[in-house]
Formats: C-alpha cells, structure tokens, sequence
C-alpha cells in the first residue's frame, strides 16, 4: 500500500494468551480480606487504647478477668439489658447515667472527694471500695495442668484495708474495719430482699454512721453495702444524687458472681444505685487505664466517624478493583493503525473532540494562499493581491478576503465547515482555471 504501513496482524492465539498466575482468586480474595480486617482492628484497638498487655494483676477493674476483677459484672449487666461503657477519659465522669467507680488502695482522699462532690449534680454514682492484693501465680504448675491456666489467672495474697476513706469529708467519711472469723467459716449476709455466704471468711465492712443507710449487712449487722444520704435539712439529703459504697467487694467482683444469689444481689444494687436507669459508665481512669484522646479515637467518633467509614468503603473499592486486574495482562491487537492516513484521522479526532476547531483557522487560510499564488502565478500571495488578481481571473466569483473573514469570525463547527469549503472551492475553480 502506497504512503502506508500495513497494520500489525495478529491472531487470535497471541490476543488471548495469558501467562499462567501464580495464585488462584480465591487466594488473593481471602488474603486481601484478612489483611484489610486486621488493619482496621489494629487501627481501631489502638485508638481505643485496647492494646493487649496483662490485665489480671494490679488494681481490680471493669476490663480484669482476674478472680478480684469486674468484668464479670459488666456482662451481667449487659446480658439483662444495660448499656454499659468503659471510659478511659475523664469525661466519663461527666456521665449522667449511673457511673461506677472503682479505687485503688492508693487513692488519694481529696481527689476523690472532688469527683464525689461533682457527682452530686450530675447522676448517681456506685464505688466498690478495694480490698484484695493480687499478684501471678507461684510456683510450678503442672504439665497437666498448663492447658487449663490462663493469662489473667492471679493469686490473692491478702486483703487490706482502704484507710484513706476516713479521710474522706462529711458525709463520705468511712471507717472501714476486718474481722476474720477464727473458725475459717464464711460468714453470711442479707439485704435487699435477698440473703446467702460470702465466698472468703474476711469481710470487709464498715462501722455504722448516721450519714449512711445499710442496704447490705452480715450475721453481724455490720455494712456491707450502703446509702450516702447524709443529714436531714441538708442540701445533699434533699437534692442530691445517689451515691451507693459496696464495701465488701466480694458481692459484686469476678469472685463473688460465681454465686447465683450474689449475682442477683449485684443486679439489686446496681438497679436501686441507678434509679432504675439502663446507662451504665465504668471509670478506668483512677485503675490508671486512662488514655488522652489521639487521632485514630477521633477517627472512630462522630462526626469523623461518616468520613472514616468514606474512606475504608473506598478502600474496599480500591482493594476489590485490584483483585478483579489481579494477574498479567493479556496480549490484545493493535488498536491504532500505522500510516498518513490513519494519522490524519487521528489528529482530526482529537481536535473534534477538544473542540479547537477555531485554531485551524490561520493554518488553513495560509495553504488556500500558497495554492492560490501558485496557480495566479504571485510572488508574495496576501489577501489584497489575490483578490486584484481573482478580480481579472474569476469576476463572479466572491473576493478571497471575504471568505477569510467569514472563516476567522466562525464560532459553530457547522460554520467552520462551510467557510472552509468554500474557500477550499475558490482553490479547486482557481487552479482548474489556470491549467486550461
């Protein structure tokens, strides 16, 4: 073919071959899902701050497993219908529902004064006072054994008192005491319409206070768990609110639940601490669990929350997109011809579609002109001396100048077109004329 290349032939065998991949779909789809789940749950336990580590030992809490810890109660209350949150800042505090507090034996008086005095005019507060010191298991275990011990398993090596409650202001202030029972018996408590043994023969309880209303007592009457109410005709008897003290432990911790009965008594105490009120809080914060809000808990909260989940469903996209390309490319045939021809119509395409027709105007104007003075025979072509020239040639004809004009004002393809034409058969009558 003259003034082209023949196009590239290729067969049907070359267009489908494909190289063989190394992995299936399945594969890829499976390793693409695991890994982006563990990425967002990474993203996210950092953010809430849940990074693992050895719950068990230290002070007791809502997050310990441990025998001496309250995660136990946190499912309860969950199972029977409360909305429980872990707060690990001190907006927690803040909380109107019922916010559940649970120090150390470290506490300082003072501090946690300030939080109880605030709390009387934001929502009902519940403290289970400390009592239990905990540390890893000694010694040996048995090799048939080290299947059945777990990470968060302690050892309870003494029970201590919370001295700084005396330190506590009015009404607050508890005298907290232990009285073993010599025998080893576990003594036995009532209260709250129901009754049954605690599970360790050391209680801890606290010497009676007019400040105070006994909601759970031992054999003894001794408290166990109590009422701040405080004294009549005062602003925190009349207006304030609740604020239940389990001061033995033992009827709420991860030890006490193993009891039915216990486990009703901890719903009893949380249900009449609450107001009856479904929004539970546990604090983290004086466990020193507590953590400072970063960007990725920003990411998880509203309103980023809308913009983070934007963000993982685009990345699902990406991901999806880029298991469906997955694998090489297949061989396809040539989509572009080589030759004059085919160049032409590809460089007009792309000037249509760019919509520039207008910059053709001068280009085109300048090879009328050439073709023009070589068919008059003009040395320097311009629009004045074709036209005196076409005027003797072609006197019917319209002046060469006018059809530039009408070329170079057009705005509309259409318009374009025609001007083009007609300067295009100004060219084609000129140079018939000059070889006859």
């Amino acid at each position: 073919m003259t003034g082209e290349l023949a196009p590239v032939a290729t067969t049907g065998a070359a267009r489908g071959r494909e190289a063989a991949s190394p992995f299936g779909k399945s594969a890829v789809l499976a390793m693409l899902v695991v890994g982006f789940a563990a990425f967002v749950a990474m993203l996210y336990f950092i953010g809430t701050g849940d990074t693992g580590g050895n719950r068990g030992t230290g002070p007791a809490h809502a997050s310990s497993n441990a025998i001496h810890g309250y995660a136990g109660l946190s499912q309860l209350l969950e199972a029977n219908g409360y909305d429980v949150e872990k707060s690990r800042e001190q907006s927690g505090l803040e909380t109107s529902g019922l916010l559940v507090l649970t120090p150390t034996q470290n506490t300082d008086p003072d501090e946690f004064a300030a939080i109880l005095e605030e709390r009387q005019y934001q929502g009902p507060t519940l403290v289970i006072l400390p009592k239990w010191f905990a540390i890893r298991p000694s010694g040996k275990i048995a090799e048939e054994d080290e299947d059945q011990v777990q990470d968060d398993w302690v050892q309870l090596v003494s029970s201590n008192l919370p001295g700084w409650t005396q330190d506590l202001p009015e009404p607050y202030t508890l005298e907290t005491a232990m009285d073993p029972d010599a025998s080893g018996a576990t003594p036995s408590w009532g209260g709250l319409g129901l009754s049954g043994n605690l599970p360790a023969p050391t209680p801890l309880y606290a010497e009676n206070s007019p400040n105070h209303e006994a909601l759970v007592i031992d054999d003894k009457g001794r408290p166990l768990a109590v009422n701040v109410v405080g004294q009549p005709d005062t602003y925190f008897y009349e207006d304030a609110h609740f604020l239940t003290v389990v001061i033995e432990p033992d009827l709420l911790n991860n030890y006490g639940l193993a009891d039915p009965t216990r486990a009703a008594l901890a719903l009893a105490i949380v249900e009449q601490a609450g107001y009856e009120d479904k929004q539970v809080t546990f604090d983290l914060t004086l466990v020193g669990l507590g953590g400072s809000t970063n960007l990725l808990t920003l990411a998880f909260r509203p309103p980023f929350l809308a913009a983070t989940i934007c963000l993982i469903l685009a990345m699902l996209i990406v991901g999806w997109r880029a298991f469906l390309r997955f694998g090489p490319v297949a061989a396809q045939s040539q989509e572009a011809r080589f030759g004059k021809a085919q160049l032409v119509t590809n460089g007009a395409g792309l000037i249509v579609r760019a919509r520039r027709l207008r910059l053709l105007a001068d280009p085109y104007v300048a090879l009328i002109e050439r073709k023009l003075g070589n068919a008059l025979g003009l040395a320097k072509p311009d629009a004045t001396t074709i036209d005196q020239a076409l005027e003797q040639r072609l006197p019917d004809e319209e002046p060469f100048s006018n059809r530039v004009a009408r070329l170079q004002n057009a705005t509309k393809p259409s318009e374009v077109m025609r001007a083009a034409q007609s300067l295009s058969e100004l060219a084609s009558k000129t140079t018939g004329k000059s070889r006859r």
